[in-house]
């Protein structure tokens, strides 16, 4: 089972439409995973429409449309993967143990918000994932998104993925 997973996308905002390759990632996925601040409903509707399956939560950008269809933390069980998205962990100091404690049935937590590409364990064990933004790097060098695959109860793959500079003029 093939995932994206992103954030942050806030569109129309940051970006006026999310770039070609998130949507060419879209069409090889069989979940997307969205961990929040969409800003647009329209944006929810598109993702729907062109996932195989969506996963998503509503973060502290999106309206009362959004979190009226969108739930604040999202769970699933993906081939024997127990997923938890959520848009906010809290400061970066203390989140392995923040999380650990929020989140003891989990296998892996998928979380936006910060726009800093992340990927840790926690001593418990929980895989701590943050795809970083695909329109809206802020301080960070790049754009990104993440892609991994889930097989025989683990998570496996996960790949970091660089967008090129988008074109303004």
């Amino acid at each position: 089972m093939h995932l994206l997973l992103i954030a942050d996308t806030h569109v129309p905002k940051r970006a006026k439409a999310l770039p070609p390759e998130i949507w060419d990632a879209v069409a090889a996925a069989d979940v997307v995973i969205h961990a929040g601040d969409w800003v647009d409903v329209a944006l929810l509707d598109e993702l729907e429409a062109r996932s195989a399956r969506m996963i998503g939560v509503y973060g502290n950008n999106d309206g009362p449309e959004l979190r009226n269809r969108l739930p604040e933390i999202a769970r699933a069980e993906l081939d024997g993967v127990r997923l938890a998205v959520i848009h906010e962990t809290g400061s970066a100091q203390g989140r392995e143990a923040r999380c650990d404690r929020s989140f003891p049935d989990t296998d892996v937590l998928v979380f936006g918000h910060s726009h800093i590409p992340w990927d840790t364990t926690t001593p418990g064990g929980l895989r701590l994932l943050n795809p970083g933004s695909p329109t809206d790097r802020r301080s960070q060098p790049h754009c990104t998104y993440l892609t991994a695959d889930v097989s025989g109860g683990q998570i496996r793959n996960v790949k970091l993925h660089r967008l090129p500079p988008r074109r303004t003029g």
